[in-house]
């Protein structure tokens, strides 16, 4: 399923929007910020209650 998601940035804090594909399951990418463009580490997980992203600085 694709939706679109609001994340915030780790770095610079700012919000935007981005694409998620949940039908492929759990992923592991990166995903350049729109506003400060530094990488953001971004893992979708996929469960029986749906899809959940989480994103942290690349550089943890």
């Amino acid at each position: 399923m694709i939706e679109t998601v609001t994340i915030e940035c780790p770095y610079c804090g700012e919000a935007f929007e981005t694409i998620v594909d949940s039908s492929a399951g759990d992923q592991d990418y990166i995903e350049d910020c729109v506003v400060c463009c530094r990488p953001i580490e971004c893992r979708l997980t996929v469960t029986a209650d749906g899809a959940q992203l989480s994103v942290r600085r690349d550089d943890d």
